[in-house]
């Protein structure tokens, strides 16, 4: 366990405050509070107190099971707890990343240029330096890709933040591709992925780009020998133009066979890479000045999260909620609801980016907690959602907060089909508040069930970047609170550490360790084997 930085001392944990004796007082009242009734009896107030607008994200809160003094008292929690203290720890590059002894500064990513003379950090401004100087390489690069008349596929090897959030962003924003490039992403290292992207592909049309941080990641480097041996047995003879490495590992990459290679540093996270060299596949989708724009959105909802009064400041509202809902309602997942069909793996870069992140037992100082944390989040947009899981979402036993998300303008021109998605979103989030009370039996809906909905103008670079930069911040909002390292992953590795001793057995390897392998295990292995390797 690395020392805690100096301001991160003295930090108490969010249970161990008189905020949060007096959180505990005031849910323990006894006076339920509903959401319905606030809004019944408030009406346009209720809605104008809780109504935010960040970097053009606007968010409607009022439908949330929270009152004002609940407000009051979690923004209390945040000031002794000294949340500000930890995130201009976070922003001057203070290592946050405790256990890893690292900063996360994820944010310097989608730093401007012309601000680098206004750092008083020299070793931040030459961080800067480094991350415009790769970033104008690697958008010089992408730019010549989607100019290369002979290219007609690229394809994303990566797992996890190397693959989760270019994968995401691509699809969302794939109105803005390149009318020619075709875009794979392979992650999994079940070979049915790569073989069912590889039977679309000629090797002498083809760029693979593999990104690994270490360059020693298993599934990446399967699927990347794979990538190659089948490049080289369709007569590709050129590994160093069609193979391109996205990494912090240059020999591991060039052992490979690869020559061109973007980099980046050991504070960029996974989950938070794609803002990084890991981004190329966004760059090479949809340009230069896309991309550029992407970390401008990111930017603005930075500046607004570093710089605004906690009460107004929106990733902060939104990190205090999740952990009133977490803590004193016992909520234990939370939906996420894209009313756009390009929105289709948000849920699944958002629970890598808290899970990974907040799903932690002990504090920065290794001590068991004693509150829960990350909730389970999961999702799929509308309104496919609406014929799969809302029923329980109505009428289940479970109360499950639902976030939607919309957007004003759509991307395409066909009459008839947008207002139809707005007015599915909008009755969603009125059938969960107002419910159907005068019903009864099978009919009634108990209503009361919390909502957060989320407004951009238009789907474009700038207007995502703002939306995934904030929840980035709101989940570093409730992992302060917690006390948590919320940038470490170790859970991670227990599991990969255990495959590498398990494979050579499914093998039937002569040098398996019979210490690798447990009675199940070994009973699973004997009706499993023969492997193919």
């Amino acid at each position: 366990m690395n020392p805690l930085p100096l301001v991160l001392q003295g930090r108490p944990r969010c249970d161990e405050t008189a905020a949060w004796t007096r959180l505990t007082a005031h849910w323990q009242s006894g006076r339920p509070f509903g959401p319905r009734e606030a809004l019944a009896r408030d009406g346009a107030r209720r809605v104008d107190a809780c109504s935010l607008e960040a970097a053009g994200v606007f968010a409607d809160l009022s439908r949330n099971a929270i009152d004002a003094t609940a407000e009051a008292l979690l923004q209390e929690l945040a000031a002794e707890c000294r949340l500000q203290a930890h995130r201009d720890a976070l922003f001057a590059g203070e290592k946050v990343n405790t256990t890893e002894g690292r900063a996360a500064l994820h944010t310097l990513l989608r730093t401007p240029r012309e601000t680098l003379n206004a750092l008083g950090d020299p070793a931040q401004r030459e961080r800067l330096e480094g991350v415009h100087a790769t970033l104008d390489a690697m958008l010089d690069f992408a730019e010549a890709v989607r100019g290369d008349e002979t290219l007609t596929d690229v394809v994303n090897i990566g797992i996890g933040g190397s693959d989760l959030g270019p994968r995401m962003v691509v699809q969302a924003l794939r109105h803005l591709g390149h009318p020619r490039l075709r875009m794979h992403f392979v992650a999994n290292v079940d070979g049915h992925e790569l073989d069912a992207v590889l039977r679309h592909c000629q090797p002498q049309h083809t760029l693979f780009l593999v990104a690994s941080k270490t360059f020693t990641t298993a599934e990446t480097l399967a699927n990347a020998h794979s990538a190659r041996d089948w490049f080289q047995a369709g007569g590709g003879t050129d590994v160093a133009r069609h193979f391109v490495g996205l990494s912090t590992n240059p020999p591991a990459a060039q052992a490979f066979g690869i020559r061109t290679l973007f980099g980046f540093e050991d504070w960029v996270g996974g989950r938070y890479s794609l803002w990084s060299a890991i981004g190329l596949p966004i760059a090479i989708a949809c340009g230069a000045a896309e991309f550029r724009a992407l970390l401008a959105g990111a930017h603005a909802m930075d500046e607004h999260f570093r710089t605004a009064p906690l009460a107004a400041n929106l990733p902060v509202r939104l990190g205090l909620l999740d952990v009133w809902y977490r803590n004193f309602h016992g909520y234990t997942s939370r939906c996420v609801a894209p009313y756009h069909a390009g929105l289709g793996e948000l849920a699944a870069h958002f629970q890598q980016l808290e899970m990974e992140s907040n799903g932690k037992r002990v504090d920065l100082s290794g001590r068991p907690l004693a509150v829960a944390t990350a909730p389970v989040l999961w999702g799929e947009p509308g309104t496919n959602g609406q014929h799969a899981f809302f029923q329980m979402l109505h009428q289940g036993t479970d109360v499950v907060p639902v976030e939607f998300l919309v957007v004003r303008e759509p991307a395409h021109h066909l009459p008839g089909h947008h207002g139809k998605l707005l007015a599915n979103a909008l009755a969603q989030a009125q059938a969960l508040m107002h419910g159907q009370a005068d019903a009864a039996g099978h009919q009634d809906f108990p209503g009361n069930r919390p909502s957060t909905f989320f407004v951009l103008e238009r789907l474009d670079g700038a207007s995502l970047g703002a939306f995934i930069a904030l929840h980035e911040h709101r989940v570093f909002v409730s992992g302060s609170l917690w006390g948590i390292d919320s940038f470490d992953q170790w859970g991670v590795e227990l599991g990969k550490r255990l495959a590498r001793g398990i494979e050579p057995h499914l093998l039937g390897r002569s040098d398996a360790d019979p210490a690798a392998l447990d009675a199940v295990s070994q009973a699973l292995v004997a009706r499993l084997r023969p492997v193919q390797g």
